[in-house]
């Protein structure tokens, strides 16, 4: 079995590391840098790995019917659709500037990849990761461009079955195994009902060397330390400034002191999982010496009396032979005498 394991930027993201968090900003910056910095600082603050945007090459992208199409509403930045996604749109400028500032906080920035043109842009500023959205999980000629790229893909699976997963799959490994695979669903917010977490060690079970992950769109941060849990080492979420205002991703997405619970949670989460390995601790004795029991004698016993199950009491406290080493004792002769409550020990008995 492959080892499961990506690299982004100098974050190891495996089984035994903590969650890699990505702050999904979206166009939750609404066109203005001085928000988007606003949003990095935050995402920084709060302990995220990686602040994420989204890029379009939007003249190419569309239909020229949909770019055109009358987009009016309290969610709109522009009369038709394709003004309102140029209008949110950051070019090379403002992606440099991002990208300095990402690197002054410590935290990896990269973007979702709508088509080609948009990855050749991300690979000439040298992102540490590529992001695939959902609706292009579908569309191998893309992801076999992007797979090519060398940069490690993080992919969402949003609104797929496991034929359309595996074929993204199969797509993109024998190009690049830097591969992480995020269980999402593309509801707006999610409900618990439509999360399927379970799907989570379905990926794991089934695609060898992937890293497994969930792209969060629910409105809490409980869903996330349960994926983790259940082996999700990529978590992404979007994040927000203030979920009231206008704009299709704020109403789902985590203010700071929510992205701020997200990853403490994650954190402590990755903690209580703890080791594999069941052992007892020992903070746990003191607790055990209360709790636990021993065998003692249950009444005064001469020297050489042979024990019987009447002469040996379990009695607590637990600092002495334990109750499971019963059989040792019994039709065993006493070294010395015993008194009511003393302990039989293993080298008092011939």
């Amino acid at each position: 079995m492959s080892e499961r394991k990506i690299v982004i930027g100098d974050r190891i993201v495996d089984d035994y590391s903590d969650a890699y968090v990505i702050a999904e900003i979206g166009h939750n910056h609404e066109g203005e840098l001085a928000r988007a910095e606003e949003l990095f600082h935050m995402a920084a603050k709060a302990g995220a790995s990686a602040v994420k945007l989204q890029k379009r090459s939007n003249r190419t992208l569309f239909t020229r019917h949909m770019f055109d199409e009358p987009y009016v509403g309290r969610n709109s930045f522009g009369p038709t659709y394709g003004k309102h996604r140029e209008t949110l749109e950051f070019g090379r400028a403002e992606y440099v500037h991002l990208t300095g500032l990402a690197a002054e906080l410590g935290i990896d920035f990269f973007s979702t990849a709508f088509d080609r043109d948009s990855v050749d842009f991300l690979v000439d500023l040298d992102v540490p990761a590529i992001k695939m959205a959902s609706g292009d999980l579908t569309n191998t000629p893309l992801l076999t461009y992007a797979a090519a790229a060398g940069k490690p893909l993080i992919v969402s699976t949003g609104g797929a079955d496991m034929d359309d997963v595996r074929r993204a799959v199969d797509t993109i490994l024998p190009i690049n195994r830097q591969l992480a695979l995020l269980q999402c669903t593309a509801v707006y917010p999610a409900t618990p009902e439509q999360l399927n977490l379970s799907v989570i060690d379905t990926f794991r079970r089934e695609f060898d060397g992937v890293v497994a992950g969930f792209s969060a769109h629910d409105l809490e941060v409980e869903s996330s330390w349960v994926a983790y849990a259940l082996g999700a080492r990529v978590v992404e979420k979007h994040v927000t400034l203030d979920r009231a205002r206008p704009g299709s991703d704020h109403h789902f997405s985590l203010e700071a002191q929510h992205l701020s619970a997200l990853v403490d949670g994650l954190a402590r989460t990755r903690l209580s999982l703890g080791s594999p390995v069941k052992r007892h601790l020992t903070e746990e004795l003191p607790a055990m010496r209360k709790m636990a029991k021993k065998l003692v004698a249950a009444r005064d016993l001469p020297a050489g009396h042979v024990l019987t199950e009447a002469d040996v009491a379990i009695k607590s406290p637990g600092d002495g032979l334990r109750p499971h080493l019963l059989p040792q004792v019994l039709g065993r002769p006493l070294v010395a005498a015993l008194a009511a409550d003393a302990d039989i020990r293993l080298d008092g008995l011939g």
